[in-house]
């Protein structure tokens, strides 16, 4: 019962880091959105395979791919935001915030 809690926990994540990507206004709102839920989602459905299978190869698998999934994930999140930047991609003008202004050149 706490595997399937847990998985639709994270089917809801991914469901809401989809339509993040649809809504959002700009590329770096949505690699946010997709980043972020995503990540809790896929690391959440993780957890809910290993639950459900016990310490078994296909839960062991799911462990391990957890802290791969996270690091990986937000890492090549942070490039493909600096590359995007770099590349002069503009900001929404909804956007308040420009941390790497003064950074990348």
């Amino acid at each position: 019962m706490a595997a399937i809690i847990v998985i639709s926990i994270g089917v809801l994540f991914n469901l809401f880091g989809c339509i993040g990507l649809l809504r959002l206004p700009d590329v770096y709102n949505r690699l946010q959105a997709a980043t972020k839920c995503v990540t809790l989602g896929c690391c959440s459905i993780l957890l809910g395979v290993f639950l459900h299978n016990g310490i078994s190869a296909a839960g062991i698998k799911a462990i391990i791919a957890i802290p791969l999934l996270f690091f990986s994930a937000t890492v090549a999140a942070h490039a493909l935001v600096r590359g995007t930047y770099r590349f002069g991609v503009k900001m929404s003008d909804k956007s308040i915030m420009d941390d790497y202004k003064d950074v990348v050149k």
